[in-house]
């Protein structure tokens, strides 16, 4: 399977997320990509945004991703 360019830039972005907030987190790249598949925030949140999220730090979207993972979370137990 071939990657258009802009797949390619999607993908490498939300890699690049993951490993930053799990780093933030002091959690593996694994048990962070798990619990942002749990809450569906890298297809609805990363993805779906990546026009206008991409163009933020990477600083800023770590800790965005934080704040709206602990958020979708805490809606999930509610």
């Amino acid at each position: 399977m071939k990657l258009s360019s802009k797949q390619y830039r999607k993908l490498h972005f939300v890699v690049m997320a993951i490993e930053a907030t799990a780093k933030k987190q002091q959690v593996t790249s694994d048990v962070m990509y798990q619990r942002l598949k749990a809450q569906d925030l890298i297809r609805q949140r990363l993805l779906q945004h990546y026009e206008s999220l991409h163009t933020q730090s990477l600083e800023w979207v770590v800790e965005d991703t934080i704040e709206t993972l602990h958020n979708w979370e805490q809606e999930g137990k509610e």
